[in-house]
């Protein structure tokens, strides 16, 4: 075989290696150009706040969500804040106890209010929390408060006793029903009589929860990751919104999660949506 023979087999092999290669993932900027997880890392290093947008059952989601933890983390060292969506505020001092090794994995996972795929998907970063002395940070609104929101309003929030609020952003909620994140809620079909003009408010209140406990754990110098469903804060609305209205100088990098049937290329409706797009092929399997 000559030289020229060569050249073509060894093209051969490499283009078909390529063409037959099947990646998880692909990662993209804003602009839907595809780029290297090391830059969405160095990115993540220089923020604020790195809100990390996932999909609930998405398995890539959930382990890039671990391996950029442990990547800051490394580079963060006690800088490092974690906080999630999955957590309610009323559980911060289970949460705390648990980090803090003074009660057991079984008496945490049977008294928390764990979802069904905590064991999968998010006790690996509350474990690497509890490993590296991390706080780890329960953001979200206790459900029952959402509840009432949907059914009466912010005004429903009113009555609570004083030690509820404590679990609550400062009342009255600010509220803009113009952004599309909650507009498109009234405008969604197929939703029957759960669509009232309290549903948005309801997200809202998760948004604005979270929001608040994010900030009231992250001072400046620290960097705070926090990990919640995609919806909240893509097109730089949600948490995103409230994060602004309270600090319009953070810097803040958002992560969100797409999937397709072709991943190679950033669908147009979904480009733009986030600083950082990961985007995951639908034949994936799912944690729940």
């Amino acid at each position: 075989m000559n030289k020229y023979q060569i050249v073509l087999v060894a093209t051969f092999l490499v283009f078909t290696a390529f063409k037959t290669d099947k990646p998880a993932y692909y990662l993209f900027n804003k602009d839907g150009k595809d780029i290297k997880y090391e830059k969405m890392l160095k990115e993540a290093e220089d923020a604020d706040i790195v809100l990390f947008g996932e999909l609930h059952d998405n398995p890539v989601s959930h382990w890039l969500q671990l391996e950029l933890t442990k990547d800051l983390y490394d580079l963060k060292k006690d800088k490092l804040v974690l906080g999630a969506e999955m957590f309610e505020s009323d559980n911060q001092v289970i949460l705390d106890e648990y980090i803090s090794n003074m009660i057991s994995q079984g008496s945490f996972e049977s008294n928390a209010r764990l979802w069904p795929n905590y064991k999968t998907d998010y006790k690996p970063l509350v474990d690497f929390a509890r490993t590296n002395n991390l706080k780890f940070v329960a953001t979200n609104v206790p459900r029952r408060y959402a509840s009432i929101v949907n059914l009466k309003g912010f005004e429903g929030l009113d009555v609570l006793s004083a030690e509820a609020k404590t679990f609550l952003p400062p009342l009255p909620i600010k509220y803009d029903a113009e952004l599309n994140c909650y507009k498109s809620m009234l405008e969604m079909e197929g939703m029957g009589s759960h669509v009232t003009p309290n549903f948005p408010k309801a997200q809202a209140i998760k948004d604005a929860t979270m929001a608040h406990f994010i900030l009231k754990n992250w001072s400046p110098g620290q960097l705070f990751i926090h990990y919640h469903g995609s919806y909240h804060s893509e097109n730089y609305e949600s948490i995103y919104w409230y994060l602004k209205q309270e600090n319009p100088d953070l810097k803040i990098v958002t992560v969100h999660t797409v999937s397709q049937g072709e991943i190679s290329e950033l669908a147009e409706g979904n480009t733009g949506k986030a600083d950082f797009t990961i985007c995951v092929d639908e034949d994936m399997t799912k944690t729940r």
